[in-house]
């Protein structure tokens, strides 16, 4: 540590006294940015439920995928921008800005009179959520010393077990009585309460350029990168959704916006492994891109093939949640911190795992219980990987570098859903899956003609990209 990081964490770090995330020096602090992760969460799986209904009302059956991939794309964005104005400002003026888009967006999508004004919406609530999730991981470089980073990672992970169990039956109450409206329109309202707490710990304790001497403006190739990744993503998901000899066009313009792009916002040394941040960047991406695109294809090869109702299919990985919260709380207890390499190598090997197996239930002698099994072990393994990569990217970044570093992380792990789970559609669209609309974290609909081999070919890839991550995972450290 040099000395200016020295200084920094001394004017950062409440000195003395060994208690934990809730402890009096970083109570109010942890229950803000915690909560603040908890309404994401809840956005997240309220809104996915409501979405259809919203879709169909509004006659934009047709642009459905443009609701989610209008957010992705400007969350890209936003993650760049974030981690530049952190670096440059302190994470309390994106952190502010971001809630305000976020809850703009809800209201914009809420109060939408046609289809293309909900899609705008989506994409200013994406602008949003891409500058808080930065914001939030500054806040924990700055203001947490490194034992506590683990503890706060977890408490993040846990802030997603409820949401994900009520978030879609209280959607789909609000939705069947009151009207989809309200779900985005009543969001908002849960703000204030994160607010309050955090951005008062985040102004006292977190403002500030973190470098010495005077701070650098915005970097403006950066942010001209950034409008080509979120492009280019766009682009991609554009083609795959059309799967034409004309979609080659956009899909050829949005892998050359893409290659500078990735290659200009992620640490170099990113796309061979180098080993230490780089390697920590990759493996983000690798882990949640495989486990998100498969996970996307569970309630769908459970409703087409195995004759479940949506609820059912759902339902199959609701344990997940749980044992993801489980994954992140052990790799928070001090005692394993020697061995994290091992624990995300075995989080890794679990993934596969889980995704590999997955597919078993196209054979109607297994059990469909199966599937529900098999994802609860993958989550534990994503929870040991996921937070594990954030604690290793923190203590391996200056305090200066924190926001920047922070969104390359994030960039690695949204590009990667999108790509692979382009990837995943166009595969299974070509192997006889019919239409399908996906999403991050669900595929609601299909043609019930789905071919078993349309699911295996999405399945068994992913699998091999989780063991590339397993491989990954050896070389986290710098020789």
């Amino acid at each position: 540590m040099t000395a200016v990081e020295a200084r920094e964490v001394a004017r950062t770090v409440p000195s003395g006294g060994n208690g934990g995330v809730l402890s009096r020096p970083y109570r109010a602090l942890s229950i803000g940015i915690v909560s603040v992760v908890l309404v994401i969460a809840f956005e997240a799986t309220a809104v996915g439920t409501a979405m259809p209904v919203a879709a169909r009302e509004l006659g934009g059956v047709g642009l459905y995928a443009f609701a989610f991939s209008g957010y992705f794309t400007t969350s890209l964005f936003g993650m760049v921008l974030a981690g530049q104005w952190s670096d440059r400002d302190g994470p309390l003026v994106s952190l502010a800005s971001g809630i305000g888009a976020f809850a703009t967006g809800l209201l914009l999508s809420g109060t939408a009179g046609g289809m293309w004004m909900f899609i705008l919406g989506r994409a200013v609530q994406g602008l949003g959520g891409g500058l808080v999730i930065v914001a939030l991981y500054v806040v924990v470089g700055r203001v947490y010393p490194e034992r506590l980073r683990p503890a706060i990672m977890a408490a993040f992970a846990a802030a997603w077990v409820v949401p994900s169990v009520v978030g879609p039956l209280a959607a789909g109450a609000v939705t069947e009585h009151l009207g989809w409206r309200w779900v985005f329109m009543g969001i908002p309202v849960l703000v204030g309460v994160p607010l309050a707490l955090a951005l008062p710990q985040i102004r006292r304790r977190a403002s500030g350029h973190a470098g010495a001497g005077e701070r650098a403006p915005l970097d403006r190739r950066r942010i001209r990168l950034a409008f080509g990744i979120a492009l280019g993503a766009g682009l991609l998901q554009y083609a795959a959704q059309d799967l034409r000899p004309l979609s080659l066009v956009p899909a050829a313009a949005g892998a050359a916006l893409l290659v500078p792009a990735v290659r200009g916002l992620l640490p170099r040394g990113t796309c061979r492994a180098a080993r230490g941040l780089p390697s920590v960047v990759l493996l983000r991406g690798v882990s949640a891109g495989a486990f998100i695109a498969a996970e996307s294809f569970v309630p769908l090869m459970l409703v087409t093939q195995r004759g479940l109702s949506p609820t059912l299919a759902g339902l199959s990985l609701a344990a997940g949640g749980g044992t993801w919260a489980l994954g992140s709380w052990v790799q928070a207890r001090p005692r394993v911190e020697p061995y994290r390499d091992r624990l995300m190598f075995l989080g890794m090997l679990l993934v596969a795992a889980a995704v590999a197996v997955a597919p078993s239930v196209l054979i109607p002698a297994v059990p469909v219980w199966t599937v529900a099994v098999a994802w609860a072990f993958g989550c534990f393994g994503m929870g040991l990987v996921i937070a594990s990569t954030s604690v290793l990217l923190l203590h391996l970044s200056a305090p200066e570098e924190a926001g920047t570093n922070s969104a390359a992380l994030q960039i690695s792990d949204a590009l990667s859903n999108v790509l692979l789970l382009a990837v995943g559609g166009a595969a299974f669209a070509a192997l006889g899956g019919g239409a399908v609309a996906h999403t991050a974290t669900a595929t609601t609909s299909a043609a019930h003609s789905s071919h078993p081999a349309a699911f295996a070919v999405v399945f068994l890839p992913m699998a091999g990209v989780a063991l590339l991550g397993a491989w990954v995972t050896t070389r986290l450290r710098e020789r």
